[in-house]
């Protein structure tokens, strides 16, 4: 299995994608400590604190994982979200969440873009899995403008909801993620 190498920092043109680093628990924590944002993730405990912000940082910052953990920042280097490129049971896997104040502006579009691109760079056949819960158009958008394409439907256990919910399981391969991004 291909592995990435270190987690760079990455620049668009709004943001800048760089590896975490423990002084972002505080606004890692009030991000996931709003249930609008939990709700759309799989493995975020209600209610989300300061300490849960600390025990997945020592995990993230540690070294000791191959996987990417991108905090999404503007110019002010202030955490705004994540981008996750995670391998979990022999198969990469892509995350995100946003902080709601900032949903809307295509942020997200512009974080997994980059994200992808350097992940296809250094790991040209890859095959990237992705999901969003069927109750989520915006994350289902984002992933169609990466070029996923769905391969199923499950029923996934969300921690924050506390129930099982319909998610849409996805995939991108390099050909698809350049050819529906080649014109942007």
């Amino acid at each position: 299995m291909p592995m990435p190498g270190p987690c760079p920092v990455i620049e668009t043109d709004r943001l800048v994608l760089r590896p975490h680093k423990i002084g972002d628990a505080d606004p890692i924590a009030a991000s996931l400590g709003d249930f609008a944002v939990a709700r759309m993730l799989t493995r975020v405990p209600v209610p989300y604190d300061r300490q849960d912000a600390l025990d997945w940082l020592n995990t993230v910052t540690s070294g000791l994982k191959s996987d990417w953990f991108f905090a999404i920042t503007m110019a002010d280097d202030v955490h705004i979200g994540t981008v996750s490129v995670e391998l979990r049971h022999g198969l990469w896997h892509l995350g995100y969440w946003l902080n709601r104040f900032y949903w809307g502006k295509g942020l997200m579009s512009e974080a997994t873009q980059a994200v992808l691109d350097h992940v296809f760079r250094r790991m040209p056949q890859a095959e990237i899995a992705a999901g969003a819960f069927a109750d989520n158009p915006a994350s289902f958008k984002v992933l169609e403008k990466l070029g996923c394409t769905i391969v199923g439907v499950s029923d996934v256990y969300s921690l924050s909801r506390n129930a099982m919910a319909p998610m849409i399981d996805m995939r991108v391969t390099q050909s698809g993620f350049q050819s529906r991004n080649r014109d942007r």
